[in-house]
This record gives structure tokens, C-alpha cells and sequence, in this order.
């Protein structure tokens, strides 16, 4: 299923594609031929659909967005399942990884906004228990923009449970560089910065999200803890058990439908820092476009346009090579397929594991969701090649148009 548009809908178009139905009419498509190179998207849509074919991922949902016009494309079903679901745009994915620009590092931000939040004050500030192992000198900062020095995840065994326990191992990490010195991307620096959240606002994570940031957005499929809003047969599987189970907490055969995918944010109960948020493409696309309209959407203001720079723009330390804002990436080695070969240095965004992109090009004004779940069913499955077609399609689709 694809749909091309032009954004406000009417209330009939509204009502014809609630009814699923990918017959636009005739003036939408036109305006959509004329925004984007159709050329590029015919053969995005092919890469994806030989990769769904080649079962690298059962299911996917892309959207491209340009000032307003839209391409947005469905593919594949829930699993490789004879009797599967076909995926639609309203199918919601594990978003893993992207929770860490769509929630934790806005939180942050919005927290620094209200004065409540020192990015340069030390870590041990607000978590003196978090003291020792070279750990003193790492700032907010250095957490927000990965060079803690801080190790990338937190150890499985001896096996343990809740946020609590989460939070006493990541304080007994120590740093293997000193902070600020050396890039390495890190699940501990966005949990201690989810638990920052929680200690600094006096509400759960998921809470905040929901008020300050999904709830104003509109982003109403986005959430932790889905299987609590919505049902199961909604949200793509991502990996079953194997033989042995998975990751000590799934029997044999078992299915993750709902339940974050990432073991250590499933350990800590499903909310973190670094993932646990489920989301849809459309969901995301407004968060996209927040940005790109400097932290406001529909009227409403999310974030300043001060914190929407930090977030954005490089805020590494001199001397790393690997740039990042605080929160999304610009030019570190994760960066470099999802951009593709084309989007400029300048444009950002995060991926996920689970098989999830966000990509924004502020000088084209133009971004691209890529949502999917390529961990099913056995985590075994790799589509970093796609992601470069993915970013370079994109890219031409919009080059000739400008902002």
C-alpha cells in the first residue's frame, strides 16, 4: 500500500484513507509527482520489497515528507508467516534505539529549559552514589553526546531485575577514557539519563513523555508499555525464543509482541532511557516535523528553539571525530548508512536495532521514517546495506525540489 499527499488533508481524504484505500485522487497525485522524483521511490520501494522477499525482514513501513507532501508505503506482513497480517501505516513498531532522541534527550533539554537541569553539572550532582571508578568528572553533557567513557551496556549476570538494580550497576561502572576524551555510543549513558528524568521531574519516565512530549505532539500510538493501550495483534513481533529460550527470560518458541525487544530494558520492567518506546511512521513524522519548525507543531511548543539546536547541531568536544548532538547523530560511524550518499553533512537523525530510522535534512526540509521489524524471528538478519538505498533513494527523491 503507498500514499501520496498533501498535507492538511480535506476531511474526505481523511475518511478514504481511514478506509485504507490507496486510490488518491487524481489532483494529490499530481501534486505529489511534481513535489518528488518518483524515479527513486519506485526503485526504494523495489529494495525494500527484495528484502522483504528475501526475508531479511518480514514488514516495514516507509515515509518520505517534504514541506507538507508525503509518500508513504507499507510492506510485507507481522512475520513470515503464511497466515500473517499485511503490514499498514498504522502497524506499530519497537522502536528501540530512536526512544533516546524522541524521548530521553528531549526530556533532558526541556528540564535544562525550566532551570531544573545543569547540562554541565556532574553526574554525581544529581546521583551521588554514582561516584568512583573516574566517574566525577562525567557531565550531562558527556552523556547526552556518548563520551562518558562510560562502557556501551550494562552486564547480563549475575542475572538481575528492575530500574533500581539497573541503576546501582550502572554507578558501579567505571569509565575505560576519561570523559570527554573518546566517542563510544552507550546504552548506561541513556539510562542514567532516563533515571535523571525521573529523579529531576518526580514522575516516571513514561509519564513524562506522555504529558510533555506524545500527548502534545498528537503522537497517539507512542508510548511505552504498549500492551497497555493497545492490542497485541496492532504491534509487529519482533523475536521468538530460541531452543535454549531467549536471553534467560523467553521459553522456546515464545513471541516478543509488545514487549520491548532490547533484554536489559525488559529486565528494568520495559521503560529506559535507551529504548522501550513503541511507535508508528506517522507518529514519528510529527516529531520530525517539531524540529524542523524549530520545537513547535500545530501551534503547540514542545521545545525551545535553543534546545532544538542542541539536539541537532554538533555539541562533541573538539578533537572526536565522531560528531553527535546532544541526542541525534550528525557524523559518527552509525550515521553514515542512513544518511546515504547524498543528504549533507548538517542533516541527523538515530536508528534502532530492531531495523528503525529517523533521517532529517533541514536544508531540504525533508525527512524519512523507516520503521520495521528485521530482528524477527531470530535477530539473525542484517539490512545496513538497505539502510544506505534507503538514505540515498530518499535524498534523490527530493534533491531537485528545495525546501
Amino acid at each position: 500500500m503507498f500514499r501520496f499527499r498533501r498535507l492538511p488533508l480535506s476531511l474526505a481524504l481523511v475518511s478514504l484513507l481511514a478506509a485504507g484505500c490507496a486510490a488518491l485522487p487524481e489532483r494529490e497525485r499530481a501534486v505529489a509527482a511534481e513535489r518528488f522524483d518518483t524515479a527513486p521511490l519506485h526503485a526504494l520501494d523495489r529494495a525494500v520489497e527484495d528484502a522483504v522477499a528475501a526475508r531479511r525482514l518480514p514488514g516495514a513501513v516507509y515515509r518520505l515528507e517534504q514541506a507538507g507532501t508525503v509518500y508513504e508505503r507499507a510492506y510485507g506482513r507481522f512475520s513470515d508467516e503464511a497466515d500473517a497480517a499485511p503490514v499498514t501505516p498504522d502497524t506499530i513498531f519497537d522502536a528501540a534505539s530512536l526512544t533516546k532522541v524522541l524521548v530521553t534527550a528531549p526530556a533532558v533539554l526541556m528540564l535544562a529549559e525550566e532551570g531544573r537541569i545543569d547540562l554541565d553539572a556532574p553526574l554525581v550532582r544529581y546521583f551521588p552514589d554514582c561516584a568512583g571508578g573516574g566517574k566525577e568528572a562525567i557531565t550531562v553533557r558527556h552523556l547526552l553526546t556518548h563520551v562518558s567513557g562510560l562502557p556501551s551496556g550494562l552486564p547480563a549476570k549475575p542475572d538481575w531485575r528492575g530500574d533500581a538494580a539497573a541503576h546501582g550497576l550502572a554507578c558501579a561502572q567505571q569509565v575505560t577514557h576519561a570523559p570527554g576524551s573518546y566517542f563510544r555510543y552507550s546504552d548506561i549513558n541513556y539510562i542514567l539519563l532516563g533515571q535523571l528524568v525521573q529523579r529531576v521531574s518526580g514522575m516516571p519516565l513514561q509519564d513524562f513523555a506522555r504529558r510533555r512530549i506524545f500527548g502534545p505532539l498528537g503522537m497517539r500510538d507512542t508510548g511505552y508499555l504498549p500492551l497497555a493501550r493497545v492490542r497485541a495483534e496492532a504491534i509487529a513481533p519482533t523475536q521468538k525464543g530460541g531452543p535454549e529460550g531467549l536471553h534467560g527470560d523467553l521459553a522456546p518458541g515464545q513471541l516478543l509482541r509488545g514487549v520491548v525487544h532490547d533484554p536489559t530494558v525488559r529486565r528494568m520492567g520495559g521503560v529506559a532511557g535507551s529504548a522501550g518506546v513503541f511507535s508508528t511512521a506517522r507518529d514519528v513524522a510529527r516529531y520530525a516535523r517539531m524540529l524542523l519548525n524549530g520545537g513547535e507543531l500545530d501551534g503547540v511548543r514542545v521545545l525551545g528553539r535553543d534546545s532544538v539546536r542542541l539536539l541537532t547541531t554538533v555539541q562533541t568536544p573538539p578533537g572526536i571525530e565522531s560528531l553527535r548532538g546532544m541526542g541525534m547523530d550528525i557524523d559518527s560511524p552509525y550515521a553514515k548508512r542512513p544518511r546515504g550518499g547524498i543528504y549533507p553533512l548538517g542533516s541527523y537523525g538515530h536508528t534502532g536495532f530492531t531495523g528503525c530510522i529517523l533521517w532529517i535534512d533541514p536544508s531540504s526540509n525533508s525527512f524519512y521514517v523507516f520503521l520495521s521489524n528485521r530482528v524477527y524471528p531470530d535477530d539473525k538478519n542484517n539490512i545496513l546495506p538497505l539502510y544506505t538505498e534507503l538514505g540515498t533513494l530518499s535524498a534523490q527523491a527530493v534533491r531537485a525540489t528545495g525546501p
